[in-house]
């Protein structure tokens, strides 16, 4: 069980963030509070809230976003979901989340965390909770021939200066600039 490497990653992703902002720098405090008080924190068992990981899919040059329209949230959203106990790391749950909904396997992943993000949401609890995103930058190789997993509506590679009306904007406005893409 990885409950404590995944804990511990999680805090040392989120100590180590240079944030560019003091509202990233309010959730920073916020979600290193969370972990210290919830040993099982990046476990999707614990109901109250927990760490998932994401991944900001990028083309080789950064021109492309790789997006999946999300059956539950019903935009298009970055890559990622719930840290499994399998995982040794945040990055790997990242890493893991990105290849298998994007059929991609040979991804390359900065373990360097971009950003993070809170939202409320009913997953696979079945009941209200809270994800406490972590997301890093993936990139893909030029060639990449990308494959719709069963987690997703749809999956395509969006420009980054032209996203889908229906994406989650703000959010992918957000790490598209902290990526340096504009």
């Amino acid at each position: 069980m990885s409950a404590e490497s995944l804990h511990r990653t999680a805090t040392a992703a989120l100590e180590g963030w240079k944030t560019l902002d003091e509202n990233d720098e309010s959730l920073r405090h916020t979600m290193l509070a969370f972990l210290a008080s919830a040993p099982l924190g990046c476990l999707r068992e614990h109901a109250p809230g927990h760490i998932t990981a994401s991944s900001l899919v990028l083309d080789e040059g950064g021109c492309h976003v790789l997006l999946t329209l999300h059956p539950r949230v019903g935009r298009w959203i970055q890559l990622g979901g719930h840290c499994e106990p399998s995982d040794e790391t945040v990055v790997d749950a990242a890493l893991r989340e990105a290849c298998e909904e994007s059929g991609i396997p040979d991804l390359r992943i900065d373990p360097v965390l971009l950003s993070a993000h809170t939202h409320p949401i009913t997953c696979s609890l079945g009941q209200p909770t809270r994800h406490l995103d972590l997301r890093f930058v993936v990139r893909a190789r030029p060639d990449a021939h990308i494959v719709r997993s069963s987690e997703s509506t749809d999956l395509r590679w969006w420009p980054v200066d032209a996203l889908p009306p229906n994406a989650e904007k703000s959010t992918i406005d957000q790490l598209v600039h902290l990526a340096g893409l504009r």
